[in-house]
């Protein structure tokens, strides 16, 4: 059965920079043809803000990232609605990171299975893959 993933931060730089940190089943999942891949604009946001802080170097510019690895690899870019930040508000504060809290909106709203190694993001009950 076809599954609809959405790749965090982590998992997306691992597995287009093939980091062995990337378990063998997300990895597999990634890979199964038959699976629809998302890797949301927040991951996107989330990325540019750590390159301008120094925190995250790549080897090619971001625009390339996306352009050669995310659509090369069959990974469609998720726009962020209104409707996945207002539903924030009533997100309990099981996780400060505003970038994860907004991945969990987007998996709820859009039936979404996170591939994420992030444990804490199990406490909003949302379908999880990783090891």
């Amino acid at each position: 059965m076809a599954k609809r993933l959405l790749l965090d931060t982590h998992a997306f730089l691992w597995f287009v920079s093939d980091d062995p940190r990337l378990p063998v089943p997300p990895r597999e999942a990634i890979l199964e043809p038959e699976n629809s891949r998302y890797l949301s604009v927040a991951s996107v946001w989330e990325m540019a803000i750590k390159i301008s802080l120094g925190k995250l170097r790549l080897d090619v510019t971001l625009d390339e990232l996306i352009e050669s690895e995310a659509t090369g690899n069959g990974i469609s870019l998720l726009p962020l609605e209104p409707r996945h930040a207002i539903s924030v508000a009533a997100l309990p504060f099981h996780h400060p990171d505003p970038f994860d809290r907004i991945l969990v909106c987007q998996a709820r709203a859009e039936s979404l299975i996170v591939v994420s190694g992030d444990t804490a993001l199990d406490a909003y009950r949302v379908a999880r893959l990783w090891g």
